[in-house]
């Protein structure tokens, strides 16, 4: 009998299984998000979360355990400053759940694949929504900035378009125009006198 033996074998061996989980967890920690199959997902859900709960302790022993857990070698062409699970779980992950307690990770189900139509589940964390939110805004920044442009690309115009008469205008042309309506009040009114003229005659 297998009373209170609660691994999950997922038809594999202990080192293969070992191997999977290192890898799907490593991938969940780079990415913030895996699609995998529900039985996969439950499994490594409580490792993820154990991953999560040694990097809110951030010392060295806790940094050793992550690695060792998640099978973690630098590889040869590993530059410096480049993100690796542990630089993002112990910089990025960790201190945003310094305030909860566990439940680290939401499962939402979304339905069969239909290669084998085995159960499907995403796997994420719980308060990374926020990250998504500034993926889409940093998408939707270059739309704001191009409307903000053709804005002042609009104001700009406007103002040359106001100014390019006056501009144009000299002060002999200004005075010229006002005298203008003058001489043709007077070249009214002498029609007007000739008239009143013939009819004395």
């Amino acid at each position: 009998m297998r009373h209170r033996k609660r691994t999950i074998k997922l038809g594999r061996t202990s080192s293969h299984r070992e191997a999977m989980f290192a890898n799907l967890v490593s991938s969940f920690i780079m990415e913030k998000r895996v699609t995998t199959t529900l039985a996969k997902a439950k499994a490594a859900r409580s490792m993820a979360e154990k991953m999560v709960t040694l990097g809110k302790r951030d010392s060295v022993d806790a940094r050793r355990k992550v690695a060792a857990k998640l099978h973690y070698r630098k590889p040869s062409n590993h530059e410096k400053g480049d993100p690796t699970p542990i630089t993002v779980l112990f910089g990025e992950i960790a201190p945003g759940f310094t305030e909860r307690d566990g439940g680290y990770t939401r499962i939402t189900k979304v339905g069969r694949r239909s290669s084998d139509s085995s159960e499907m589940a995403i796997l994420e964390w719980v308060e990374y929504g926020s990250v998504t939110k500034k993926k889409k805004s940093k998408k939707k920044a270059p739309k704001a900035k191009a409307k903000v442009e053709k804005e002042e690309a609009a104001e700009v115009e406007e103002p040359e378009v106001e100014e390019t008469p006056a501009a144009e205008e000299t002060p002999e042309e200004a005075v010229s125009a006002e005298e203008a309506p003058a001489e043709e009040v007077a070249v009214e009114e002498a029609p007007a006198e000739d008239v009143a003229s013939d009819e004395a005659k």
